[in-house]
């Protein structure tokens, strides 16, 4: 496992850091509690040591499950989690003022509930779980974040970046007052290589990319009889049509590239990993065999520059979260 300096923060974290949406256990369905806990461990044991989570993850059931994955764990392990939007809004709405969403006193409150999960006396980073460039130098968000790092509770600060718009965090990396956005970038959606990753790096601010495979369409599994339980996420992500056109997307993908070192999901994972401004890439993974094929990509060092060149023709402008 290869490491990188969080932006200025200087945290070294693991360039394969671990996504627990998937262990809430509301939104990705067919898994069990012990099977993520067993994923996680293998994970820890293979070098990794950046967990990203929230409070809204099943309520704190993801955020509780890596506080016991911890506690068994004698590994020095950096710990991110997220704020929730007050008004449960994701993403972010135009028009609503940040007093709604992250008044003061939400902040704190919030922050108290994920240690308390987490049975944690610091979060090494507290995000902000949506963005409005609307917000820039308006409420009290900024004043909890301090009050809370004095406190000891949170050492440092970012915000994750809405999914419509990563162009959306520009105006706050420019002040200065957080140390990391979380973004989605992948083979397909290329959208932040073009103005928040060169910005991010100018600034020295960390960059943590969330889903690298796309929801699992970069991984190859994704077929167009691949079918997801009434309720998981991924039943509505890839619903109608979607999953035959990301299974012909993937077939064009290793079409063009017929001497690809590895599977789809290791070159995606490697694609990310190849922009100097990203920090860590955060990859669901519930399943141990999973944790052991993405943490032995960082080895593989980035891609070269040809792989490169052809994968930037695949950028796809989809919007299946809507």
């Amino acid at each position: 496992m290869r490491y990188r300096s969080l932006g200025r923060s200087l945290l070294q974290v693991s360039e394969i850091g671990y996504g627990t949406w998937g262990m809430g256990g509301d939104d990705w369905r067919g898994g069990s509690d012990e099977e993520s806990l067993a994923a996680l461990r293998r994970a820890l044991e293979l070098g990794l040591n950046f967990i990203d989570t929230a409070l809204v993850y099943g309520e704190g059931h993801s955020e509780r499950l890596v506080g016991q994955a911890l506690r068994e764990s004698s590994k020095k392990v950096y710990v991110a989690s997220k704020v929730p939007p007050m008004n449960r809004k994701w993403p972010a709405r135009p028009g609503v003022g940040i007093e709604q969403v992250f008044p003061y006193y939400h902040i704190v409150e919030s922050t108290e509930s994920s240690l308390r999960n987490l049975g944690l006396e610091t979060i090494d980073l507290q995000q902000l779980h949506v963005w409005n460039p609307e917000w820039a130098g308006e409420g009290e968000w900024y004043r909890a974040i301090e009050d809370l790092k004095r406190a000891g509770k949170v050492r440092f600060a970012g915000i994750s970046v809405n999914s419509n718009d990563p162009d959306s965090a520009l105006g706050l990396v420019q002040t200065g007052l957080i140390d990391s956005v979380q973004v989605i970038y992948n083979i397909f959606d290329q959208r932040p290589v073009l103005n928040l990753l060169p910005l991010c790096q100018e600034q020295r601010v960390g960059v943590i990319v969330r889903c690298p495979l796309d929801e699992g369409a970069l991984t190859g599994t994704i077929t167009e009889n691949a079918h997801f339980e009434d309720g998981d996420y991924r039943a509505r992500y890839f619903r109608g049509d979607r999953k035959a056109q990301v299974a012909e997307k993937v077939t064009a993908i290793l079409r063009d590239l017929p001497d690809a070192e590895g599977t789809i999901a290791e070159v995606a994972l490697r694609f990310c990993l190849s922009h100097p401004a990203v920090c860590t890439v955060i990859p669901g993974m519930r399943k141990p065999k999973n944790a052991e094929a993405n943490c032995s990509v960082s080895d593989k060092g980035p891609l070269d520059q040809h792989t490169l060149a052809v994968l930037r023709r695949h950028a796809w402008d989809k919007n299946f979260r809507a």
